[in-house]
């Protein structure tokens, strides 16, 4: 193994130079603009595998100084673009409704309704903020339903004229969302095609959003 030619990436096992060796001259260009690698297109293979490893590795290694920054808390949603604790996936469990069995998942701000009028559910924190900006909503809660310290119920001010909501950051509001285990169930567009506000949070454990 020591005599191996390449980059072996002894400390990031997820990066495989077995597997890259095992790629097509073509699939190795996908991966190497995936990692955002240019003028490969007078590599060779070899030279394709090395430069793909070590872009990979790379960004696993900055991924590890990322999490672990000092004061650094990437699992707590502040203000910074964030997936959540759960990657986005939605949240199950012996209560878990109808309406969030038939929706769609959406994971990724990169994910798009199958059509119009789709009912979608997730926990991604980039994909809530941008849906509720994109609207010009803030993140608020329910003036009067707070537990001790602890935001009540989570809403958003779609700019109404009520003073039952109080505006909280989206450090806040993610805060709580994530732990009572919530849902977001929303829509994007409505079946005729018009932007839709139309959202609720949702536990399957039923505990109050």
């Amino acid at each position: 193994m020591a005599n191996e030619p390449g980059n072996q990436t002894p400390d990031t096992p997820d990066v495989s130079e077995t597997e890259l060796r095992g790629m097509k001259v073509d699939e190795l260009r996908s991966e190497a603009k995936e990692e955002g690698l240019s003028g490969t297109s007078g590599m060779r293979k070899g030279e394709l595998v090395d430069a793909v490893a070590k872009a990979k590795q790379e960004h696993a290694a900055g991924n590890e100084r990322d999490d672990d920054a000092s004061g650094s808390e990437p699992d707590d949603a502040s203000d910074d673009v964030g997936a959540g604790p759960d990657g986005g996936r939605i949240r199950t469990g012996s209560e878990t409704s109808k309406s969030l069995k038939y929706s769609q998942e959406i994971t990724s701000p990169d994910e798009d309704p199958e059509r119009e009028g789709r009912s979608l559910a997730t926990t991604h924190h980039e994909v809530i903020k941008q849906w509720a900006e994109s609207r010009g909503a803030r993140p608020a809660t329910v003036d009067g339903t707070e537990h001790g310290d602890h935001l009540g119920v989570l809403r958003f001010d779609f700019n109404e004229d009520t003073d039952k909501l109080r505006h909280v950051s989206w450090d806040e509001w993610f805060r709580t969302f994530d732990e009572r285990q919530l849902n977001f169930i929303y829509q994007e567009q409505r079946k005729d095609g018009n932007q839709s506000n139309f959202f609720i949070l949702e536990s399957p454990n039923r505990e109050d959003a």
